[in-house]
C-alpha cells in the first residue's frame, strides 16, 4: 500500500476510534445543548494537533509536537471541569477536581521536561522523515490527538459524568497508585538527564539507579500512575463507561508495542549492541518490571 494513503487512511481511523470510545463513555455524562460534553473534549484534542501541525509542517519542525501534547492535556481536562462545575449543582466534587490536579501536574512536568530536552537536542531524529512529508506528519499529530484522548479517557469520563461518588477506599488507592508511578518517573528521567549531562558519559547508556532494574523504568512509571487514575475513577463508571478503563492498557500497548520500547530497543541495539557490557545489561535487567 502507498505509504502516503496509508497515512491517511491511518488517521481517518485514528478519529474513528476514539469517536467511538466517546460515544460510549459519554451516556450517562453531561451535556450542553444535547452536546456530549465529553464530544466537545475529543473535538478540541483533535482540532489543537492540526491547528499547530500548520506551522509545524511549513517551517518542518518537530520542537512543538510534546509540548502540542502536554497542553492538550491541560486543555481538555480543564473544559471537562469547567462544565462539571457549571452543570453540576454549581460545583464539582472532591473526585473530579483531584483527578484534574493529578492529571496537570503530570502533563506540565512531562511537557516542561520533553520540551527542554528537544531544545537541547536540537532534533528528535523519529522526525527526520515524517516532517518532510504531508500525510505522514498529519498521522503524527492526529496520533497525538488520539493518544491524549485514550490516555485521559477515564479521567474525562469520571469528570464528565452526571454520577457523582464520595470518597472512598479506591479513591485513596489510585492516588497511592499515581503518587508511586509519578515518583518512578520523574526520579528515571532525572537520573537519565544527570547521567547524560557528565561528559564521561558521552556515547554510553546508563545502567545506575532505577535503570539498574528496569530498562525502562519511566515508562514503568508512567503505566502505573495511570493505572491509579484508573483505579480512582472506577466507583463512577456504569454501563458502556467502562470502555474507558482501556485507558492504562492503552498506555501499556503504546509504550510496550507501539511507539516507546520498541524504539528505543532498537536504537539500543544499532548503537551498543556489539558491546559485552551491553549484552549482559540486556540479559540480567528486565524490559520493564523488575525481577
Amino acid at each position: 500500500m502507498n505509504p502516503n494513503f496509508s497515512a491517511y487512511i491511518s488517521s481517518i481511523i485514528a478519529v474513528c476510534f476514539a469517536s467511538l470510545t466517546a460515544l460510549a463513555c459519554a451516556q450517562g455524562g453531561l451535556q450542553i445543548e444535547g452536546m456530549p460534553v465529553l464530544f466537545i473534549c475529543l473535538g478540541t484534542a483533535f482540532l489543537f494537533q492540526w491547528l499547530i501541525f500548520i506551522p509545524s509542517f511549513i517551517w518542518e519542525t518537530e520542537h512543538y509536537f510534546d509540548l502540542t501534547g502536554s497542553i492538550t492535556f491541560l486543555t481538555i481536562t480543564g473544559i471537562a471541569l469547567y462544565f462539571k462545575n457549571n452543570l453540576s449543582s454549581g460545583s464539582a466534587d472532591t473526585r473530579s477536581i483531584i483527578l484534574v490536579v493529578l492529571v496537570y501536574i503530570w502533563a506540565m512536568r512531562l511537557g516542561g521536561f520533553l520540551f527542554i530536552r528537544i531544545r537541547r537536542a536540537g532534533e528528535d531524529k523519529r522526525f527526520r522523515k515524517w516532517k518532510k512529508s504531508f500525510p505522514l506528519f498529519l498521522r503524527t499529530w492526529t496520533l497525538q490527538g488520539l493518544w491524549v484522548f485514550i490516555t485521559c479517557l477515564a479521567a474525562l469520563t469520571t469528570i464528565t459524568s452526571a454520577k457523582v461518588s464520595k470518597v472512598d477506599v479506591t479513591f485513596y488507592l489510585g492516588v497511592v497508585f499515581w503518587v508511586c508511578g509519578f515518583i518512578i518517573e520523574v526520579t528515571a528521567d532525572l537520573q537519565k538527564t544527570r547521567f547524560r549531562a557528565e561528559k564521561k558519559n558521552k556515547d554510553k547508556f546508563i545502567q545506575s539507579g532505577l535503570w539498574a532494574l528496569s530498562r525502562h523504568p519511566n515508562y514503568l512509571g508512567e503505566i502505573i500512575l495511570w493505572l491509579g487514575i484508573a483505579i480512582i475513577a472506577l466507583p463512577v463508571l456504569w454501563g458502556w463507561q467502562y470502555v474507558s478503563l482501556l485507558s492504562p492498557l492503552f498506555v501499556y500497548l503504546i509504550l510496550t508495542k507501539v511507539s516507546g520500547i520498541p524504539i528505543l530497543e532498537a536504537l539500543a541495539e544499532k548503537h551498543w549492541g556489539k558491546q559485552k557490557n551491553y549484552q549482559a545489561y540486556k540479559k540480567n535487567t528486565h524490559l520493564l518490571f523488575p525481577r
